[in-house]
C-alpha cells in the first residue's frame, strides 16, 4: 500500500507545474531512498544515546559521521569533555562559488539513559513507530541526512554550502554553557541562514520562527528574627516569609499579562535557618511557627520571547525587588547563561513563507508557524542571533516526546525528507 502510495505521489509531482524539471528529479531520489531512511532511523532508535552516555553519543555521532563522509563532508568530532558531555558532530560541505551557507541543527543524545525501561523500537501499526527519541530527534537527524542525499543524487547539492552541527548535548546541556554551545555559535557566525530539524509541536502542518528565552533566577530574602508575637512590630517588621510572598505577588500581578512571558517559581525554602542542597535541587529548614522567620530563599526560571522583553521583566522584577517591607531585604538574582530567545524577524517570517511554498507546490498544504508559547528552548537559539534568517521545526511529526509513549509518524518521513531537500534547493536558487 505504501509503494502504491509513493507512485501516485510521483506521477502527481510529473504533473505539477509548480515543480521545475530539477525539482522534480530531487523529489523521486528521496522517495527512493525512503527504505535507506527507514531502516537507518530504525537502527538510531535502537542506539541508546542518552546525554550521559557519553560512548552511546559517540556511537550515534560515529555512524552518521560515516553517513557524511560517503557524501564528501569533512567530518569531525568535537570534543566535550571541557563541559562533561560527549562532544558534537560537526560535518561541512563547500558549495559552488557564492552559494548562501546554510547551517543545519540536529542532535545526537535523548532523555533516555541505559537504565531507562524505554530502549527499543517497536510498530504500533504500519507507519506509528514507538521508540526512544524517534521524533526528539533522530528523525530530524534521519531527515538532516536524507535531505541532503536527495539534493546529492539528483546533482544539486553544490548550489548550497552546508554546514551541519548535531550536538550531543541538547537535552541536558553541559558546563559552561559557553562552551557546550561553542561549536553551535561559531557555525552561525559562518552561515547566512540557519535550520533546526527539531520536531517542534510534532505536527507536519508547522514550522518555528520563534522560540522563547530559558533562563533561571534566585531570591534570597532577609528578616528579623523575633518572637512571632513581635511580628509587625517597628522593631522586628514582617520577616523573611512575607516579604518573599509579597514579591512573588506582585511579579504574578504585575507581570502577567505580558503576552509569552512566563515566570515560575519552582522551590521555595524559608524558616529560621536554610541550608540549601544545590545537587538535589531542594535543601532543609529549621524554625518554628513562633519565630518570625529569618530567611527565605526562592529559585525559578523565566521565558521570554525576544531579548527586549526580557530586559523589560528583569527590570520590572529588580524593582518589585528592591521595595522591601520593614526590616527585610531582598536579593535579586538572574543566572548567567540559559538559552537566549528566537526572535521572530522579517527574515524568519520570509524563510517561513518560502518553506510554505514548497510544502504548498508539494501537494502537502501550507505550513503555519507554531506559537512561541508552544515552542520550548532549543539549540537553534545559540544560531538565531548570528544569521540572516532562522526556522526550526522541520523534524518528523509525532509525539509524546520525553515519554516511554513518544512515536513518529512514518508515514511522513520521505515526505518531510523531500520538503527539506526542495527548500534547501530553492535557498541555494534565491541566492
Amino acid at each position: 500500500m505504501r509503494i502504491l502510495f509513493i507512485a501516485l505521489v510521483l506521477i502527481s509531482f510529473s504533473s505539477k507545474a509548480q515543480l521545475n524539471r530539477a525539482e522534480r528529479k530531487i523529489a523521486e531520489e528521496a522517495g527512493r531512498l525512503n527504505g535507506e531512511a527507514t531502516e537507518l532511523l530504525r537502527t538510531l532508535v535502537n542506539m541508546n544515546s542518552g546525554t550521559m552516555n557519553f560512548e552511546g553519543v559517540r556511537s550515534v555521532g560515529n555512524l552518521l559521521m560515516d553517513e557524511f563522509d560517503q557524501m564528501g563532508f569533512e567530518t569531525t568530532w568535537a570534543d566535550g569533555s571541557a563541559f562533561n558531555r560527549a562532544g558534537h558532530l560537526v560535518a561541512v560541505r563547500e558549495g559552488r562559488k557564492g552559494a548562501p551557507r546554510i547551517l543545519l541543527i540536529g542532535h545526537l543524545d535523548t532523555v533516555f539513559e541505559p537504565d531507562h525501561p524505554n530502549q527499543q523500537y517497536t510498530m504500533v501499526n504500519d507507519t506509528i513507530m514507538k521508540g526512544p527519541g524517534v521524533v526528539d530527534m533522530k528523525g530530524g537527524d534521519v531527515i538532516i541526512l536524507y535531505a541532503l542525499k536527495s539534493l546529492q543524487e539528483a546533482g544539486y547539492l553544490d548550489r548550497v554550502t552546508v554546514e551541519v552541527v548535531m550536538t550531543g548535548d541538547e537535552e541536558k546541556s553541559g558546563s559552561p554553557i559557553d562552551l557546550s554551545k561553542q561549536a553551535i555559535r561559531e557555525a552561525a557566525q559562518r552561515a547566512d541562514y540557519a535550520i533546526g530539524f527539531e520536531n517542534g509541536d510534532s505536527r507536519f502542518e508547522t514550522a518555528v520562527i520563534s522560540r522563547r528565552s530559558s533562563s533561571g533566577w534566585s531570591l534570597h530574602v532577609e528578616g528579623r528574627p523575633a518572637h512571632s508575637s513581635q511580628i509587625f512590630s517597628e522593631e522586628v517588621g514582617a520577616g523573611a516569609i512575607f516579604e518573599m510572598a509579597r514579591i512573588l505577588e506582585a511579579f504574578y500581578t504585575e507581570l502577567q499579562d505580558e503576552e509569552y512571558l512566563t515566570f515560575n517559581p519552582g522551590t521555595i525554602l524559608g524558616g529560621t535557618a536554610v541550608a540549601e542542597d544545590s545537587v538535589n535541587i531542594g535543601g532543609t529548614v529549621t524554625g518554628k511557627g513562633n519565630i518570625v522567620a529569618a530567611t527565605a530563599v526562592v529559585h525559578g526560571d523565566i521565558r521570554a520571547v525576544s531579548v527586549e522583553q526580557l530586559e523589560r521583566a528583569k527590570q520590572k522584577m529588580a524593582r518589585i525587588a528592591s521595595q522591601n517591607y520593614p526590616h527585610t531585604k531582598a536579593t535579586l538574582v538572574f543566572k548567567e547563561g540559559g538559552y537566549p530567545p528566537m526572535d521572530r524577524t522579517a527574515g524568519n517570517r520570509e524563510l517561513l513563507n518560502l518553506y510554505s511554498e514548497v510544502s504548498t507546490d508539494l501537494g502537502y498544504g501550507e505550513v503555519s508557524a507554531v506559537e512561541p508559547i508552544n515552542a520550548g528552548a532549543a539549540d537553534i537559539s545559540f544560531a538565531a542571533e548570528f544569521v540572516n534568517a532562522s526556522i526550526d521545526g522541520l523534524g518528523l511529526s509525532g509525539g509524546k516526546d520525553h515519554t516511554a509513549e513518544e512515536f513518529g509518524n512514518l508515514y511522513r518521513l520521505d515526505d518531510s525528507i523531500r520538503r527539506a531537500a526542495l527548500f534547501l534547493y530553492r535557498l541555494g536558487v534565491r541566492d
